[in-house]
């Protein structure tokens, strides 16, 4: 599993700004096209939102990797 961290002055980082993150896309557009495609989950469950909030203790998943977002 790998594990992103959110900077420490924030709360939340968006899906689409994590996928990046986490380098399984390569542009905001390509996080948009695989998050609309309904190809990742946060938590287990289908995500279709770019800017869905994620906390510290989420969990996303996209092309066989899972991915712990930590604060």
């Amino acid at each position: 599993m790998l594990e992103i961290s959110i900077r420490e002055q924030d709360e939340f980082i968006k899906l689409g700004q994590a996928l990046k993150k986490a380098n399984l896309v390569s542009s905001g557009v390509d996080a948009k096209m695989v998050i609309l495609d309904g190809l990742v989950t946060v938590n287990g469950k289908t995500e279709l939102q770019r800017g869905k909030k994620l906390h510290d203790g989420d969990v996303f998943e996209y092309n066989g990797e899972t991915v712990k977002v930590v604060k």
